[in-house]
């Protein structure tokens, strides 16, 4: 894992870099406002995400996944090259589910949120990441890439490399790729991924590819007609580092404090984000009900109904 360390390093100070260049272009060439504090607080969380990361173990990361690499069932190396098309393939595909539940399931967005969190778009938002990913059981979901025959560590270096290639698509000058746009996760991709536009939400989720967004039907393409508004729903806008951090965890200790049972628990702790018992909450299915409903013309009764 030293190897994977000096790599992290180095793609830090690369995006680092980029990012300085990109905010000086855009403030002063482009003349567009450019939110120094927000990009100093993202700044501020990479190497206490960095710490924390090199804290934990893997095998506490993944729990079993060496248990299950010793008993794997293939021996993906007997292919040589083809070890890393499939290990890349296995990955993007585990990566696509991880990245859903990391919307979907409200204990997996107190960590992901916090990627979510700025009010603009740009390169410095790449680096604004999560510190408790693998404190808070995140990484799990790939524990059966072990079981395939694929090395834990291996797993990890192709994690990150995966958000390697994810840190220029964090741009809103780049503009739509034509056909590759079926294909990869592009630039205009990750901008709706991005949105906190209720017709936005919930899209776009893969890595470097977006064909597992077209085969589940998560994906999204920008539209001329919807304005992308960035961050999250409603807007977070400290510039704290400790305070971004962690801004969803104290919600959710206040709605565990209401509940009344454990299926209510349960509900708040693994439900999707906004989830609440009595079924009028703000999930995303709740939020588009509404713009429905609220868009509907006056006395259009099935509109109402269908929403």
């Amino acid at each position: 894992m030293n190897t994977l360390g000096k790599m992290l390093g180095f793609f830090g100070i690369a995006m680092l870099l980029a990012s300085v260049v990109e905010a000086l272009v855009l403030r002063f060439v482009l003349k567009r406002t450019y939110d120094w504090r927000a990009s100093g607080a993202s700044l501020l969380l990479l190497p206490v995400g960095r710490i924390i990361s090199e804290l934990v173990p893997i095998a506490a990361a993944m729990p079993g996944a060496y248990w299950l690499y010793e008993h794997r069932l293939f021996t993906p190396e007997q292919y040589g090259g083809g070890y890393f098309v499939l290990l890349f393939l296995g990955l993007e595909f585990v990566y696509y589910w991880w990245h859903r539940m990391s919307h979907r399931c409200r204990w997996f967005w107190l960590h992901h949120a916090v990627h979510h969190s700025p009010n603009q778009f740009n390169l410095a938002v790449a680096y604004r990441l999560g510190i408790t990913g693998k404190l808070m059981g995140g990484f799990f979901i790939f524990t059966p890439l072990a079981w395939l025959g694929f090395e834990p560590a291996s797993i990890f270096v192709a994690f990150y490399l995966n958000l390697a290639y994810q840190f220029w698509i964090h741009a809103e000058w780049v503009p739509r790729l034509g056909p590759l746009e079926g294909i990869l996760n592009t630039a205009s991709a990750h901008r709706v991924h991005h949105a906190a536009n209720i017709e936005y939400l919930d899209a776009n989720y893969g890595g470097v590819l977006i064909i597992f967004d077209r085969l589940f039907g998560t994906y999204q393409a920008e539209r001329a007609d919807v304005a992308i508004r960035y961050g999250l729903v409603h807007p977070l806008s400290t510039n704290n580092p400790v305070k971004i951090a962690f801004h969803q965890f104290g919600p959710l200790l206040r709605d565990l404090r209401i509940a009344r049972n454990w299926r209510e628990v349960v509900g708040f702790l693994f439900g999707p984000p906004g989830w609440r018992p009595n079924g009028e909450g703000a999930t995303t299915e709740e939020l588009r009900a509404r713009m429905a409903t609220q868009s509907a013309p006056l006395g259009d009764a099935t509109a109402v109904q269908s929403s």
